[in-house]
């Protein structure tokens, strides 16, 4: 990729470094359908992080909560120090967190263009749509297309690259590789890698937990409502049956 997006390499995130996201006994609700049972887990700066487990396991209301979308919640969220349980979501995205769910959210009406310039920053610091254009060559030329007119791999750049230019620090990626032909699933993964050297946190929900070795530092495993497990990715290899397990593959 070019170095129109090139800032100074990251660190790998240190154990002893305070948390910039720390969830801790976190409960939420679908109406009254109990759904997340005291997830508890924390994000370092600059760590990209999995949650991996079973179709309907929370994973994906995790997410949610912590972006404040979620109906009912109670708990603690924590993000850069500062309590963000009772705030709305848009004050929460102010804080720097941004969200793109399964479904993408591309806007078929619009183009590439617009859709890019639709969110409102947030914070200083994100990406101009020529860094993003660097960063998703595919997305420049298609700049004019429909939503529409997107394959599924570019409407997944364009929901990366909305968020990017908000100026959000920590992303919440949800199934990003979900039915991407293999050439894109690298492609979503060279990016990300690329990420995380630029400093973004990153909270990443995938049922591929191979994808998810090749970006991932640690691995939390969710199961009914609950993280089950924490496991480093240079130890998933060595978990690799109690993994199985877990997932039920």
């Amino acid at each position: 990729m070019a170095e129109a997006v090139m800032t100074k390499p990251v660190a790998t995130p240190s154990a002893d470094a305070a948390p910039l996201l720390s969830v801790q006994g976190l409960e939420g609700w679908y109406g009254e359908s109990h759904v997340l049972h005291g997830i508890t887990f924390d994000v370092r700066p600059g760590e990209v992080v999995t949650l991996l487990g079973r179709n309907g396991a929370g994973k994906t209301t995790t997410l949610r909560a912590i972006i404040g979308i979620l109906g009912k919640r109670k708990g603690s969220i924590r993000y850069d120090g500062t309590e963000t349980i009772a705030m709305a979501s848009r004050n929460i995205a102010k804080l720097g967190l941004g969200y793109v769910p399964e479904e993408r959210g591309i806007f078929s009406s619009l183009s590439v263009y617009e859709n890019l310039m639709l969110p409102p920053r947030v914070k200083p610091g994100g990406l101009s749509v020529d860094q993003i254009y660097t960063l998703f060559p595919n997305l420049k030329e298609r700049s004019g297309s429909q939503g529409t007119k997107l394959s599924g791999g570019e409407q997944q750049m364009l929901a990366i690259g909305r968020i990017l230019r908000t100026g959000a620090k920590l992303i919440l990626l949800d199934e990003p590789t979900e039915g991407l032909a293999p050439v894109i699933v690298q492609q979503i993964g060279r990016t990300l890698a690329r990420l995380k050297t630029e400093g973004y946190t990153i909270v990443l929900v995938e049922q591929n937990f191979r994808f998810a070795q090749t970006v991932a530092d640690r691995h939390f495993v969710v199961e009914q409502g609950r993280v089950i497990d924490m496991i480093p990715n240079s130890e998933l290899d060595a978990n690799i049956d109690k993994l199985h397990t877990y997932l039920g593959v």
